[in-house]
């Protein structure tokens, strides 16, 4: 059994937006070293939005380990995506470092075509880019940073999608990531939390667009999970101890949520559309 930290485990801390992997105690486990591939993805091409660290690393190492070419594109944290680049290629895997704001549709329209020119075109697209920002009193919560997590969460959701579907085929699959606090709430992430509600109707209205033209669309929705969005926006008396109130007593780890998306985005899901996959520790959405 692979030894995961508790939430007693992790301190309190913070650090300044954007913040870096490289500097959290304890470090997220995203190396998938006891990942074992099955060549699911072998020959197809991913582009993974938010991808220089957290869920998004763990999911462009898992999609390049089985055998895809992975497009990471990233806002701002050069030196984390850097190191994502070079986990994939060490472990054997072909990846494209692309900088760009999903809020910008000209930039998502870019970061496609110059996937596609990589690596010959597109087969998945993982929208999982992401703003939060913490705020106990909801009177706090100012325009600019309204817009700013809506620009972000929902906007460039449907950005790169309409950028790549001209490039999708049959069988190809778009993947968001949701969140649990879509469908529960969270007192302190207002604005976040209904851009993760506006996610997984998207997904499922998306689901239903795309249907006849073989082009699945699922969702994954993490419960808590120790990624650099936490330290970075989240109180210190959030960040200590965080993911204690799941069943499983301690956050999710990047490298466990992997597997959800790689399900979702080969063919072994290939009669599941219009989903949101829970991954949560045992964080309920009802009862």
């Amino acid at each position: 059994m692979i030894e995961r930290p508790k939430s007693e485990d992790i301190p309190g801390q913070q650090q300044p937006y954007p913040a870096k992997q490289s500097a959290m105690t304890p470090a997220p486990q995203s190396s998938l070293e006891h990942y074992r591939p099955a060549a699911k993805l072998a020959g197809k091409v991913a582009i993974i939005t938010g991808a220089d660290s957290g869920i998004g690393r763990a999911v462009a190492l898992a999609f390049a380990l089985e055998g895809a070419g992975v497009a990471v594109l990233y806002n701002q944290n050069d030196g984390d995506a850097q190191t994502t680049k070079e986990m994939i290629e060490q472990r054997g895997g072909r990846c494209l470092l692309i900088k760009a704001d999903v809020r910008d549709a000209d930039a998502c329209r870019d970061a496609v075509e110059q996937t596609v020119s990589e690596f010959g075109g597109l087969d998945i697209l993982v929208n999982n880019a992401a703003y939060q920002k913490a705020q106990k009193d909801f009177l706090e919560i100012t325009d600019e940073q309204l817009e700013r997590t809506f620009q972000t969460n929902i906007f460039g959701y449907f950005y790169m999608a309409r950028a790549a579907l001209p490039h999708l085929k049959a069988g190809s699959a778009i993947v968001n990531s949701g969140s649990i606090v879509g469908l529960v709430g969270n007192p302190i992430l207002v604005d976040y939390c209904a851009t993760k509600g506006a996610i997984h109707a998207f997904t499922k209205a998306l689901a239903l667009n795309l249907a006849d033209k073989n082009i699945r669309v699922n969702c994954v929705a993490p419960g808590p999970v120790w990624t650099p969005n936490i330290p970075g926006t989240m109180p210190i008396e959030e960040v200590e101890n965080f993911g204690h109130e799941v069943a499983m007593k301690r956050p999710g780890q990047p490298e466990e949520l992997a597997p959800a998306y790689v399900y979702l985005a080969c063919d072994d899901s290939s009669f599941v559309t219009g989903a949101i996959l829970e991954v949560t520790g045992g964080k309920l959405s009802s009862g």
